[in-house]
């Protein structure tokens, strides 16, 4: 067998991360620097954050365009009623009941009515916006109340010289990654994505771990949507009609965790931020313009849902239901 047989996905994208960092390191002056190396890692943390949210969700052989919409409108919520003079914490707590309740729904939905997650999570995405919009908050952007300042040190703070942000990725990628190896239901979340009819024989309570990954997705996303809040003092819910669903989706795959559900972990998913990281920071220090970076984006993304077809091609069991 030659190497390139021997290789893994996630083997290549790492290769290929560590080869795009040669190149920028010679051609772009200061690259390598010790600041830009942490203000890029620091710039894609809480993409990796929902990146480990959405490899949960596909590792259970789904996907959740839902996943920004539901951080965003939760998130701007709570600041909405820490601003209206509610105690933050008790403001937080509320957001957080509200984004574990939108992935209950969007879990049963798929689990029990058997809806196909990919129009579940599209509809439910629309739906938690437009109601947030219309029911919660009066402005497109929210902004940290005063009461809650102390927050913004989980955005912009630092420990050690390192950028908090970036330890917050660390735990939650540390989070995932013991869900998945060590926990009962992480082993059951893995066997439901590899074959669900097998999992089901066996005794794996299907329908309950659907739901539970989706909830587990909108937690992880909640925790994504304070770091941003934090970050820049608000939340501009505008983000859940944008594109950035999408990047989430291609560290994913570009990580190499199967669409076909079953493959991949946490590592992956770093490994995907990792690369995603070192291409926008070069696009933007070369001053790419964004509607070009969105075009390199898509291609990079569309080649690695090929490449994934290959390595992982769907099974009769997914095409019958219709899911990704």
């Amino acid at each position: 067998m030659s190497v390139m047989g021997r290789l893994t996905q996630e083997q290549i994208v790492f290769a290929l991360a560590v080869l795009l960092c040669a190149v920028f390191a010679l051609a772009l002056p200061g690259f390598l620097s010790a600041d830009n190396l942490l203000n890029l890692v620091r710039s894609v943390s809480i993409l990796g954050m929902l990146g480990v949210a959405m490899g949960l969700v596909v590792i259970g052989r789904g996907i959740d365009l839902s996943l920004v919409a539901l951080m965003a409108v939760s998130v701007a919520w709570a600041l909405q009623l820490a601003a209206t003079g509610m105690d933050f914490v008790q403001a937080a707590a509320i957001g957080l009941g509200f984004s574990l309740i939108g992935g209950m729904i969007t879990g049963v939905l798929i689990a029990f009515v058997e809806i196909p997650a990919i129009f579940a999570t599209l509809a439910m995405g629309t739906l938690i916006y437009g109601f947030g919009r219309y029911f919660l908050f009066d402005l497109d952007v929210v902004y940290l109340p005063d009461e809650a300042r102390y927050l913004v040190w989980l955005g912009q703070g630092s420990l050690a010289g390192v950028p908090v942000p970036i330890f917050l990725f660390a735990a939650v990628c540390l989070v995932g990654y013991l869900f998945l190896r060590y926990t009962r239901t992480g082993r059951y979340l893995r066997a439901v994505g590899d074959n669900l009819a097998a999992a089901r024989i066996a005794g794996v309570p299907a329908r309950p771990t659907i739901v539970l990954q989706y909830m587990l997705s909108a937690s992880i996303g909640y925790v994504a949507g304070i770091v941003t809040a934090a970050s820049v003092a608000s939340m501009n819910t505008r983000v859940a009609n944008s594109t950035y669903v999408y990047d989430v989706i291609l560290v994913v795959v570009l990580g190499g965790i199967g669409l076909s559900g079953g493959r991949g972990g946490i590592r992956n998913v770093v490994v995907g931020t990792l690369l995603i990281g070192i291409l926008l920071n070069g696009m933007t220090i070369m001053n790419i313009q964004y509607t070009v970076q969105n075009v390199i984006k898509g291609m990079i993304l569309l080649s690695a849902i090929v490449i994934d077809t290959f390595l992982n091609p769907r099974d009769e069991q997914t095409a019958q239901q219709g899911d990704i």
